[in-house]
């Protein structure tokens, strides 16, 4: 009777298996390279065609850290966060970057919450951080799913705001509660102040 054994794997095979690890490992130019081109697609979705391509765009390393993967001007981008369930990207005027950077280092650093804009509008009273002089703008897509390959998002949900520092509906005209398809302006008299327009789909 033949009796059939389980194949053992060679010392040949398993040399070969760990160069190819050890490859992978040290050499990941193609697929790094391929995921920030596919992060950058993803983060500019939320612009107006014409201004993608000169936006700054922070994407998502092998440590997840988030760090500039583009430079660019005018508007910063923000890459899917892998960490989520939900697809999120979002694209703001840079007048805004001091304001949103440290939200981004005090999450980080474990506040939560609305802790985080009470510290940050203590911080723009005392003046460390600036707030733009001018209406900025920001777009954003949330939800549905992105296509590497065609570089196109179905299902997601666009919003547009523009943030006008600590103006009330009394100064801009406007409700400052949801009025039907109306704009109308959220977090009125406060640093985050901002005209909230009606979201579509994407």
């Amino acid at each position: 009777m033949i009796v059939s054994t389980p194949t053992q794997p060679t010392m040949r095979s398993i040399h070969r298996t760990a160069l190819f690890i050890a490859f992978l490992l040290v050499t990941p130019g193609v697929a790094s390279a391929q995921s920030r081109e596919a992060q950058i697609a993803a983060a500019v979705l939320p612009l107006p065609e014409e201004m993608r391509a000169g936006a700054r765009v922070m994407g998502y390393g092998a440590d997840g850290k988030l760090s500039v993967i583009r430079d660019g001007r005018g508007m910063t981008c923000l890459a899917d966060d892998p960490k989520l369930e939900t697809f999120h990207v979002a694209c703001y005027h840079e007048g805004m970057e001091p304001f949103m950077a440290r939200g981004r280092s005090l999450r980080v650093e474990g506040v939560v919450g609305a802790q985080v804009d009470s510290v940050r509008f203590r911080e723009v009273a005392s003046g460390k951080i600036k707030m733009p002089t001018l209406p900025s703008a920001l777009y954003s897509l949330t939800g549905g799913s992105f296509d590497a390959q065609s570089g196109t998002v179905k299902g997601s949900r666009h919003l547009y705001v523009v943030y006008v520092p600590f103006a009330t509906g009394a100064t801009v005209g406007l409700p400052e509660k949801p009025n039907g398809n109306q704009p109308w302006l959220m977090f009125p008299g406060t640093p985050k102040a901002h005209i909230m327009f009606t979201a579509s789909m994407q």
